[in-house]
């Protein structure tokens, strides 16, 4: 059995006509934490939307295989059945559905199995304690009226809620004060096993004061100038990306 839960080789990307990653190179095994850290406009959330398949970025050239399986031409459904879940930079508020409606749905599409509502209510109490979330919040219209932190908490609560096998996070640590921060990182942690991996995108650091990674990736013009450990992250911190454009 491999280790290997995402691989992405050589990936060529376009989005309206214009070049954004230019061979991009990454193994993710079950059980790490990476992190694609880049100055805005590098190709990062490109990357993320790429293994997703999302119809605005045409992949040119390369590969993406997830457990094993060529994912590269597969619709976003498909793939994300498959396990990969991603957060959102700007999370979508959907009036009318609330947010326990809408986690119970996208949990049966997952799991194709119907959802027990009273295991799945208390399953949502417990983890929305642990992220500091109003309970009240599971009977709101989703996203409607929550303020950056507490959208990007319930991006945290969906990924604990639905357990993929590989979770990609899109800037969630964008616009939070520390304590929020503190919180993502706790639910990350919550998440992580020997068997799923998590893929953390991000422009800035303060994230990874408080969570432990195994790789962090320096994404600039499109393509990994430089892949390193967490000391990585905080020799950018101290001197940005200047030295590598």
């Amino acid at each position: 059995m491999s280790n290997k839960l995402l691989e992405i080789k050589d990936l060529n990307v376009n989005a309206e006509e214009k070049e954004i990653l230019k061979g991009i190179n990454m193994t993710i095994n079950k059980g790490e934490i990476h992190v694609i850290m880049g100055p805005n406009g590098s190709g990062k959330t490109t990357t993320a939307n790429a293994i997703l398949n999302n119809p605005i970025y045409h992949k040119t050239k390369g590969k993406i295989k997830f457990d094993g399986e060529d994912i590269t031409n597969l619709k976003t459904d498909e793939i994300a059945r498959k396990g990969i879940f991603m957060s959102f930079q700007l999370p979508e508020e959907i009036p009318g559905v609330s947010v326990t409606n809408f986690l119970k749905y996208a949990k049966n599409k997952m799991t194709g199995k119907p959802v027990k509502i009273f295991e799945f209510k208390d399953e949502l109490k417990k983890y929305m304690e642990e992220l500091n979330m109003n309970p009240k919040n599971m009977e709101r219209s989703l996203n409607v009226g929550f303020s950056g932190g507490e959208k990007k908490k319930n991006e945290i609560l969906q990924m604990l809620v639905l357990n993929p096998k590989l979770a990609i996070l899109d800037e969630t640590d964008s616009g939070l004060d520390v304590d929020a921060i503190k919180t993502v990182s706790k639910g990350i942690e919550m998440f992580k096993n020997n068997d799923n991996a998590v893929l953390i995108i991000t422009h800035n650091t303060k994230i990874l004061h408080s969570l432990k990674v195994d790789y962090v990736h320096v994404l600039v013009g499109g393509k990994i100038v430089k892949t390193g450990n967490q000391e990585l992250a905080k020799e950018i911190e101290e001197k940005g990306y200047a030295q590598y454009k």
